[in-house]
C-alpha cells in the first residue's frame, strides 16, 4: 500500500521504479528514444548532403545525383564540408570553386558539377588535384585536417561511382 507516491517503507517509488526498469533492459538492446534519435540524425545527414549536393550540381543528372549520396553515405562525408548537424567542417575545395565563380562576377550560376557525369567527372577530379596540392601551405588544426581527409575520401569515392556511369 502507498499514500501519495510514498511506499510502505516510506521510501518514494519513482526511484525503484526507475531502477526497475532500467534493469529490465537487456544489455546490447538499443531503446526506443535512442533508435529514434538514431534515425533522426540520418535523415538529417541526408538532407544536407542533398543541400550540398544542391549547391554545386543543380544541373547534374539524376544518375551524378545517385552517385553523391551515395558516396556520401559511405564516407560519411560530402563534397561542401557540410556535417551532419549542419555545420561546415572546413572551405571545401568544391566550395573554394565555388567562391571563384562569385569573385569572377557570376552571381546565379554556381553550378559546379555541370550537367552531364563528364563535366561532373571533370569538377571533381580538379577538386581533388587543388585538395592534393595546395598553391600554399597553411597551417591546419586537427579537426580541419581530418575533415580534408573525408573530404578526400569522398571525392575518391563519388570519382569512382561517376566512371562507373
Amino acid at each position: 500500500m502507498s499514500i501519495n507516491g510514498i511506499g510502505t517503507a516510506g521510501y518514494s517509488l519513482t526511484g525503484y521504479t526507475a531502477r526497475k526498469m532500467e534493469r529490465s533492459v537487456e544489455p546490447g538492446t538499443v531503446g526506443f528514444m535512442e533508435a529514434v534519435e538514431d534515425k533522426a540524425a540520418q535523415g538529417r545527414a541526408t538532407d544536407y548532403d542533398e543541400k550540398a549536393f544542391e549547391m554545386v550540381g543543380p544541373n547534374a543528372p539524376q544518375e551524378v545525383k545517385d552517385a553523391w549520396m551515395d558516396a556520401a553515405k559511405e564516407v560519411n562525408a560530402n563534397g561542401m564540408g557540410i556535417r551532419g548537424n549542419g555545420m561546415m567542417s572546413h572551405i571545401s575545395q568544391m566550395m573554394v570553386q565555388r567562391l571563384n565563380k562569385q569573385l569572377k562576377g557570376e552571381t546565379e550560376n554556381f553550378d559546379i558539377l555541370g550537367s552531364t557525369v563528364e563535366s561532373a567527372i571533370q569538377a571533381t577530379k580538379e577538386a581533388l588535384y587543388d585538395l592534393e596540392h595546395p598553391r600554399v601551405y597553411m597551417p591546419r588544426s586537427i579537426e580541419v585536417q581530418q575533415a580534408r581527409i573525408k573530404e578526400g575520401e569522398f571525392y575518391r569515392a563519388f570519382l569512382e561511382r561517376l566512371e562507373q556511369l
